[in-house]
């Protein structure tokens, strides 16, 4: 698919190859010199005379005491009208004192268009010719603000460089044809406002007339009021030449984003009717200007078909070119896998918002997968009196529907696959010795990923190659396969996906835009774009240590990620805290030696010493807290810093790149040429999401997670199924025939599926589980079927296969695991009828552990069971072996039968050896033998296992208890 590119230089009406002509500069005269110091002279009266005229004749204008009621009470007489007409001339006095004092600041700051002073239009204008007056020819007040730039230059001192290529808003990437036609539609119809006509049909005649920012030596900084002003009549046309200019790069490497922040040396391109010095015009001769300056203007003429109607606004846009699909291979069950996820056509009810978001729902999986192993560990160190947290919570209602859409849409594969390709890429361009190149985006599209960068960055290691241009690096799915875990730091921790193009996916790098991201749109539409991007920010699999603040928004999302989210109640302590840290990385990178957060993952530093920072802002802030929040934007992207702000209208000061959520779920950034099916997360699934990570925490409740098993059954002998699987070993069905074909593997797998979730799995889970590739609804339905025959019915008739209210597949009480019968056999022994009799205890426990032939599915296929991954079954299952293996150790132990208990503790170690409960009973047990040797020979043993981490601290103190001398006996074997 070819790139959509800017139309050439040889396609403008403009002529080109020509050098500029500069108009002449008109000298200062006598007379504007008179015009200055009378305007000074007038000035100084009104600002100081008339007060003090005032304060002499008729005083302060303000009562000696504040008396309402009795001013009402008193006549109204002369006097009383003589005081109000000076509260007046007071009041009029100060007005024209702001404008003053406005127009000052904007003349001698240069930040552009100076402030409105309420109710003052006459006043301020001539407030405005006044100051101007005096400072078109005044180079005293001029002259201090050089020294100024000239310090804020030598203070950043090797930044600029850096700061100035990270600004450079890039062409993001090749858009695909058929939708190149439909952006340029859309910046046409843009661009038929009446002052881009006007100046597009100036710009086809010929006329076309372009002004340089002057530096402030000598003269007030310019801005484009002022430029308007002289140029074009009229100060309030100075946004025909911001829509002129705006995102077009310019000599500097830079872009005009905002009307009030130019620079000297930039370029303007001005409307055709223009006049007065300073111009220079295309395309008649310069030969006053440098051959660097008419380079650069004939540069910037270039520039100027696709900034105005090209369709590609600041950037070009496009997606990557897609290679050919693979064709289909053959799974196992002789039908066709798809080579993309094949969308099912109907949903059940579940979010299509997670649906579609393979790379957050991923990353909420694992997250939420880590919380509730993490919940099962500490319930399992923390129980002394009982074992707390045997069993997670089972999620019901919109809680049920997310986790099951979490199941159904994630790709770990992908994230995996992401993970790997950067930190891989950033190993190898550290071993050339190369930087980081700074990424702005990033394309998945058909499982190959495309890096855009801000600017050519020279041949891309291999496996890596170029794409469609040099600002594109380009990694094929299969070549992606040949990374593996590298140990460097996450190289663009800040990449979050924003949507899809048909199949492509985009991912922004947050800490690499060159400003501020701003995001209009309706409050409910905003906030769950904002919501997916936290989510995915804070539990995504391919970024280390970060910071995620969150203001206006949030509070609630924290227990997604406690260490990363954190939640600040307002602007003001958002701007406090990020003026602090902006110094602060300032400093550390100049004390590093490094120019951006860049070069410092490459080098030797630790990996989270230049974690980013991304602020995520949905209260649209005002005027002056927008100002302050670009400031600290504009080098944000050299510090690992990124902002996205909300914004109610869609402008918003120093936004580097605009974009625009609609109601029906789109996202627009039109200069980008970007319009994506934007990834969403609702209010709904975002409180069913947050449900879920509060109930997997153990301490939600003082009496913490229930251990009851979800699934319990009659261990006596008249609960005897009808279905027995062994799950917990090799897998292995009785009361079944085996399946002919090549259905049998797709069969047995489903059905270990189902057992391992009694309280019922969603037809697409189980679809998703089986093809994680995708697969249709025939195919899936035939499945069903196929397992519903063979699973066959209960003696009254009942399919062993049924559905539950919600459509859900439940199995009949008849078919049961080994794993259910262990479960219940220790429940029954600690809170059953083995609490009130110590022989039914001990039977029911030597029962359970007899059940335990090794680790789960021990001879599942490879390849196979990777839904596994998904699951803390096997979490569960050797905290389960262990918690049976302490129990009948206790049992034997009240007996003093340490052999007897021994032998429990080395079995239950075959399946949970990395347990340090079993360790330390079985350094107990071993020591109540009172065999010293032998107890030498197991604490040898058990420090040869502990490798390089060495002992944990509990089991090093139990040595030191029940043997002082294990050091030294220690260090003479080694």
């Amino acid at each position: 698919m070819p790139r959509r590119r800017s139309p050439s230089s040889s396609s403008s009406t403009a002529p080109r190859n020509r050098t500029p002509q500069p108009v002449r500069v008109r000298r200062r005269t006598f007379g504007d010199f008179v015009k200055a110091f009378l305007a000074f002279v007038a000035l100084l009266a009104l600002l100081v005379g008339v007060p003090f005229a005032l304060a002499v004749t008729a005083g302060w204008p303000f009562p000696e005491t504040f008396e309402p009621m009795e001013w009402l009470k008193q006549d109204i007489s002369v006097g009383t009208f003589l005081s109000i007409l000076t509260f007046v001339v007071w009041l009029a006095w100060a007005q024209f004192t702001a404008c003053v004092l406005v127009e000052m600041k904007a003349a001698l700051s240069g930040v552009g268009v100076p402030g409105r002073v309420p109710g003052a239009g006459p006043s301020q204008l001539l407030a405005r010719q006044l100051v101007a007056a005096v400072l078109l020819v005044g180079a005293t007040a001029a002259s201090f603000t050089p020294g100024l730039s000239q310090l804020g230059q030598s203070l950043d001192g090797n930044q600029r460089p850096t700061v100035a290529a990270a600004q450079q808003t890039p062409g993001l990437f090749a858009q695909q044809q058929e939708q190149a036609s439909g952006a340029a539609a859309a910046l046409a119809e843009q661009a038929s406002h009446a002052e881009a006509a006007a100046s597009t049909g100036a710009r086809q005649q010929g006329d076309t007339k372009f002004y340089r920012i002057q530096p402030p030596e000598g003269r007030h900084h310019d801005s484009l009021w002022e430029i308007s002003e002289r140029h074009l009549g009229d100060g309030r046309r100075y946004k025909e030449i911001f829509e002129l200019n705006k995102d077009r790069t310019q000599p500097d490497g830079s872009k005009l984003s905002e009307a009030s922040l130019i620079r000297p040396g930039w370029i303007m391109e001005m409307p055709g009717d223009a006049r007065g010095g300073e111009l220079v015009e295309m395309p008649d001769e310069a030969p006053e200007l440098s051959p660097e300056a008419r380079q650069q203007i004939r540069d910037y003429d270039r520039t100027g078909d696709h900034a105005q109607g090209g369709g590609g606004g600041a950037a070009e846009v496009s997606v990557p070119e897609q290679r050919p699909a693979p064709a289909p291979a053959p799974d196992e069950a002789g039908g066709q896998e798809h080579a993309a996820p094949a969308r099912e056509t109907s949903t059940f009810g579940l979010p299509e918002a997670l649906l579609a978001a393979p790379l957050l729902a991923a990353g909420l999986l694992g997250a939420l997968g880590h919380r509730r192993r993490q919940a099962l560990w500490q319930s399992a160190f923390a129980g002394i009196g009982g074992r707390r947290g045997m069993e997670p919570p089972t999620p019901t209602g919109d809680a049920q529907d997310v986790q099951d859409a979490l199941l159904v849409g994630a790709d770990p594969e992908g994230v995996r696959l992401l993970d790997r390709s950067l930190r891989g890429l950033a190993a190898s361009l550290a071993a050339e010795s190369r930087p980081l190149p700074t990424v702005y985006a990033a394309w998945l599209t058909k499982g190959d990923l495309h890096l855009q960068l801000a600017q050519p960055s020279g041949k891309p290691p291999a496996p890596w190659q170029l794409g469609q241009d040099e600002t594109l690096w380009m990694l094929a799915k299969d070549d992606a396969g040949r990374y593996g875990d590298a140990d460097t730091a996450a190289p663009f921790p800040g990449l979050v996906s924003l949507g899809t193009m048909d199949d492509s996916r985009l991912l922004l790098n947050l800490e690499a835009v060159p400003g501020i991201v701003s995001l209009s749109g309706s409050e409910a539409d905003r906030a769950a774009v904002f919501a997916s991007v936290a989510a995915e920010l804070a539990t995504n699999g391919w970024s280390d240590r970060m910071t995620i603040t969150l203001v206006g928004f949030g509070e609630d999302l924290t227990p997604l990620a406690p260490s990363r989210l954190r939640h600040l109640d307002g602007i003001e302590a958002l701007i406090e805290t990020m003026e602090a840290e902006t110094r602060q990385r300032r400093g550390a990178l100049g004390a590093a030696g490094h120019d951006s957060v860049l070069t410092g993952r490459t080098g030797p530093a630790q990996h989270t010493r230049w974690a980013p920072h991304l602020v995520l802002l949905a209260a649209e802030p005002s005027a002056e807290d927008a100002v302050t929040l670009a400031e600290l934007a504009a080098d944000a992207s050299r510090l690992g810093i990124g902002y996205l702000v909300g914004t109610g209208d869609g402008e918003l000061p120093g936004a580097a790149w605009e974009m625009e959520i609609t109601g029906e779920g789109k996202l627009l950034a039109p200069l980008l040429g970007l319009e994506l099916d934007a990834q969403l997360l609702p209010a709904a699934q975002q409180r069913a999401v947050v449900e879920l990570f509060v109930d997997a925490d153990p301490e939600r409740g003082p009496d913490g997670p229930s251990d009851t098993p979800p699934f319990l059954v009659d261990v006596s002998e008249q609960g005897r199924p009808a279905v027995y699987a062994r799950l917990v070993g090799p897998y292995e069905i009785i009361g079944l025939d085996t399946p002919d074909g090549e259905r049998s593997a797709l069969l047995h797998e489903a059905l270990a599926l189902l057992l391992l979730h009694r309280e019922g799995v969603h037809p697409r889970v189980l679809s998703s589980a089986l093809w994680p590739r995708g697969v249709t609804d025939d195919v899936r339905e035939a499945l069903i079927e196929r397992l519903r025959a063979w699973l066959g019915t209960d003696p009254d008739g009942t399919p062993r296969l049924g559905a539950d209210a919600t459509g859900r597949l439940t199995l009949a009480k008849s078919v049961v695991s080994d794993l259910d019968v262990l479960r219940s056999l220790y429940h029954e022994a600690t809170q059953g009828r083995g609490v009130d009799s110590r022989a039914v205890r001990g039977r029911l426990l030597t029962d359970a552990l007899v059940l335990v032939r090794g680790p789960l599915l021990a001879d599942r296929p490879e390849g196979r069971y990777r839904w596994l991954g998904h699951e803390i079954v096997d979490a569960q299952l050797p905290l389960l072996v262990a918690d049976t293996g302490l129990a009948l150790s206790e049992f034997h132990m009240e007996k003093d039968r340490a052999e007897k208990a021994i032998e429990a503790l080395n079995a239950a170690l075959r399946t949970a050896s990395s347990d340090e409960r079993l360790w330390n009973e079985l350094l107990r047990a071993t020591h109540a033998l009172g065999d010293p040797a032998r107890l030498t020979a197991l604490a040898a043993d058990l420090l040869g296992r502990s490798g390089a981490r060495g002992l944990p601290p509990r089991t090093e103190a139990l040595l030191d208890e029940l043997l002082p001398t294990w050091r030294d006996d220690a260090a003479l074997a080694g």
